[in-house]
Parts: C-alpha cells; structure tokens; sequence
C-alpha cells in the first residue's frame, strides 16, 4: 500500500503534468487516504447548499459555496470564509461535484497564500454517463467513500 507520502508527490507530478497551478491533483481514493491518515488535511467542499442538501455530504467537510444555486453566481465572500475557517498552511483539498469548481477553487486559493492546495478529480459525482446522470462512473461517490444524505 502507497504510503501518504507517495501519494502526494504522485498528485504533485499529476498537477506539474497538467500543468495546474496548485499543488497537486488527487483521485478521489487518495484523497480519502490522505484525510484518513493525516491528521493535517482539511477538507473543503465548494458545492451549493442545493447540492449538499440533494445529492449528499461528505462526513467533516468544511463546506463553502463557491457558487450559490439556482443563479451560481460567484460567492463573493469565499476567499474570506475560507481563510476563516481552514488554515491556509495546511493542507487543504477541495472538491466540487465533477472537479471543475475544485479546480477553481484551488486555484484561488493558492493566489490567496494558501500554500499546500489539492484538487480531487472527478468530485463527488464524477463524470456523466451516456443517459447524462453522474454518480455512477467515477467520483467520491462511485468509489464507495464515506457520505451521507442529509
């Protein structure tokens, strides 16, 4: 089994080689393994409160819109509400329903002296399949990794 350690500079060359702008980029079974084994991790979901609600939660998560439903217009306040309530010299993994709005997400963070930031691919949901549903194919969830619905 990887050690925590290898599987951060695996997510490190994964950022390099796409060429992402944050630390690293992790799949969705790393990540849990690095919430699981460092007591350091935060993670930071930046779904709406509509999604939350009807899709599902992440156990610990901090939860932060970074876009509000219906209009997803952007929050405004995200980058304060998360100085507030993660500690920027930690590491912070962000995660979104597909890993676009992470990818955002970490992205401003780390331009905001965030220094240790991790986007997990694929989110909660993942990708869609070809009826267009997510859930299914990849993702938190399709992983079969700890959530609950509210």
């Amino acid at each position: 089994m990887e050690t925590t350690t290898a599987i951060l500079e695996k997510a490190q060359q994964r950022a390099k080689e796409m060429g992402l702008p944050y630390k690293g980029a992790l799949l969705p079974i790393e990540a849990y393994r690095i919430l699981q084994e460092s007591a350091q991790a935060q993670l930071v979901d930046v779904r709406s409160r509509a999604e939350l609600d009807w899709v599902g939660r992440i156990p610990g998560a901090t939860e932060i819109e970074l876009r509000s439903y219906p209009s997803m217009q952007p929050n405004p306040g995200f980058l304060d509400q998360l100085a507030g309530q993660v500690d920027k010299k930690l590491p912070v993994l962000f995660i979104c329903r597909s890993g676009a709005r992470s990818n955002q997400a970490a992205a401003m963070a780390s331009q905001s002296d965030f220094t240790d930031c991790y986007n997990i691919l694929e989110g909660f949901e993942g990708d869609k399949d070809e009826k267009g549903q997510r859930g299914k194919l990849s993702g938190w969830k399709a992983a079969g990794l700890p959530w609950v619905q509210s």
